[in-house]
């Protein structure tokens, strides 16, 4: 008896570790189910976003993604390159778009485009790819040896294998800094789509992968371009413009403490000009401690020219920190020679390298019209050398522009004007502004403007690097309009500050071999700030505009300050604004 009382409890206690476990079970499967449904659903939205591109004569193409309602969409350089300006894009609703080039990164392997419908395009959002890790899991989308020709792109996961990896330019101007490896599959025409976090949000685009030796098959190693990065150079390619990575003007090295010493230092360089000097010790560069010579430079990489970041040095045992606006890796002529004689890079491995399934010439034509864009689409491309895409610059400049007109009608206004108002120390200034001739006095001390000699010779009033130009040519800008200028470009949106995520849009202007920056407020459009340029390697002068205020119903600043390094700051307060004469 006592043994069949024990059996019977055995059996019990079994038959409750069962039922637990098989509902345990249960509510595991059902997670698990609850997450595979998630993520179906997080695909399915990630693939409306993304981009199938063949070239016009069906011979180049591969992946991107849309980032805007609007059509522009990001991928490789080296994906459009030998579409030319010009290309055809299948999404996965089943549709076929015209799209146009828009803007260049050829170091960096980076393009934008623009696809046309009169509809709103589903979009990706840009996450942050600094949050990323190795282990997160992530999956690739896109048109893997353009065999995607019913524009149903494919899908592939994995996980990070890499953060903060480094490629090299290998022969090409293209080279690859502070990248994202990834086990996800990616092949030839997965080139430019988008690699995706487990949320769904686009943390790089995919651009470079290993292959086998015998084919261009992958091997479990991709690379893809930042979605920081991508940040950084978004508003310089949305208007239209080739753009170059960044340089300090400074190299570095490892003395024998292990310290990060300045090895060579252009002095035409703005780190020279700011007080960076050869032997001193780097310690933090854009916010980021310094431990080695490859992480300064994968870092600098992530930068376009002209952005504007922090720099501490150490000499003597004294931290100096300065802010920096970096220089253009190559010479303006330098990058569009280079870009002329790069050869396209083949996409398409050879029928031979192929899985065997897959070796026949992948059938764009059956799918893919090939024809030239029709007139509608070329209407939105525009010539000009320095541009991928001039159409788009223009219209940035006239979007900066009109923004800043609404404010005031200033072609209202006089030719020349006289401004009056206290300066330091309470003296009088008086400032005359005219096509002709410029004129500043303050106190005692007088400068002025003499039309037969150039302005970079001219650089009053003395230690200010210029802000008599300066003046001078805001007036002719404000006054004159972009026509009216002289060479003005929209150089897109960079920020006024190192350590601040806001931007300011740029118009470039160049006159009479000065090179001038004028900063609009992206709130409010006004025009905040103007750094002229006489000379490279001469410091800039920077012109602040502040207290804007209504003068006879014209808005304009109230306080105009200049402060070099070299001298006190030179504030001006306006107390009238005439500008009655000579209308």
């Amino acid at each position: 008896m006592k043994k069949l009382l024990a059996s019977i409890a055995v059996a019990t206690v079994w038959s409750l570790i069962w039922a637990r476990s098989t509902t345990a079970c249960q509510e595991l499967d059902q997670r698990l189910v609850e997450q595979e449904k998630q993520r179906i659903a997080t695909i399915a939205t990630a693939r409306a976003a993304a981009v199938c591109i063949f070239s016009t004569d069906g011979n180049g193409g591969g992946s991107g993604v849309v980032i805007s309602p609007d059509g522009f969409a990001l991928t490789n350089f080296h994906v459009v390159q030998p579409c030319g300006n010009f290309m055809k894009c299948g999404m996965s609703n089943g549709e076929l778009y015209d799209a146009v080039i828009v803007g260049l990164d050829p170091v960096g392997d980076v393009a934008l485009i623009k696809l046309q419908s009169d509809s709103p395009f589903p979009t990706a959002k840009l996450a942050d790819s600094d949050l990323v890790r190795v282990g997160h899991w992530c999956f690739a989308i896109g048109n893997p040896f353009l065999l995607a020709t019913d524009f149903q792109p494919t899908v592939t996961w994995g996980m990070i294998s890499g953060v903060h990896r480094y490629q090299y330019p290998d022969g090409t101007l293209m080279e690859y800094t502070d990248c994202i490896q990834t086990d996800a599959s990616i092949n030839p025409g997965n080139s430019g789509g988008p690699l995706f976090n487990e949320a769904g949000d686009v943390i790089g685009i995919n651009g470079r992968c290993s292959f086998e030796k015998r084919g261009r098959v992958n091997i479990g190693v991709g690379y893809a371009i930042s979605s920081n990065q991508v940040k950084k150079f978004l508003e310089p390619l949305r208007s239209g413009r080739i753009v170059d990575h960044a340089t300090l003007g400074a190299t570095f090295g490892v003395n024998a403490n292990g310290e990060i010493r300045v090895t060579n230092l252009l002095e035409s360089a703005d780190v020279y000009q700011q007080g960076l000097r050869f032997d001193d010790e780097l310690v933090v560069f854009a916010g980021q401690r310094i431990e080695s010579v490859n992480e300064f430079k994968n870092l600098l990489g992530t930068f376009p020219k002209g952005w504007r970041t922090d720099l501490t040095f150490r000499r003597d045992g004294v931290e100096t920190k300065i802010v920096t606006r970096l220089a253009g890796v190559h010479a303006a002529d330098e990058l569009l020679d280079q870009l002329d004689s790069t050869e396209p890079e083949q996409l398409l491995p050879k029928p031979g390298e192929l899985p065997e399934q897959d070796r026949q010439k992948p059938p764009i034509e059956n799918a893919v019209e090939v024809t030239e864009s029709p007139e509608a689409i070329a209407a939105w491309y525009e010539s000009r050398r320095g541009f991928a895409n001039y159409f788009f610059n223009r219209a940035e400049q006239q979007r900066i522009w009109s923004r800043f007109r609404n404010h005031s009608k200033f072609d209202s206004l006089g030719s020349k004007w006289t401004v009056t108002g206290t300066a330091e120390n309470q003296s009088p200034f008086q400032l005359v502004l005219d096509d002709s001739q410029s004129g500043l006095r303050i106190g005692q001390g007088i400068d002025v403007l003499e039309p037969d000699r150039p302005l970079n010779e001219q650089l009053g009033p003395s230690g200010t690097n210029g802000m008599l130009v300066a003046l001078h040519l805001w007036r002719r800008l404000v006054r004159n309009g972009l026509t009216g200028y002289g060479d003005v470009y929209a150089n897109g949106a960079l920020p006024l500050f190192s350590e601040s995520t806001e931007t300011y849009d740029i118009l470039v202007g160049t006159l009479d071999t000065t090179e001038t920056w004028f900063f609009f407020d992206k709130a409010d459009g006004l025009l905040r700030r103007i750094e002229m340029s006489a000379d490279s390697g001469t410091e800039a002068c920077v012109l602040s505009l502040d207290r804007y205020q209504d003068f006879s119903g014209v808005l304009l600043p109230s306080e105009l300050r200049c402060a070099p390094k070299s001298r006190p700051a030179i504030v001006l307060q306006v107390k009238q604004f005439d500008t009655s004469l000579a209308k």
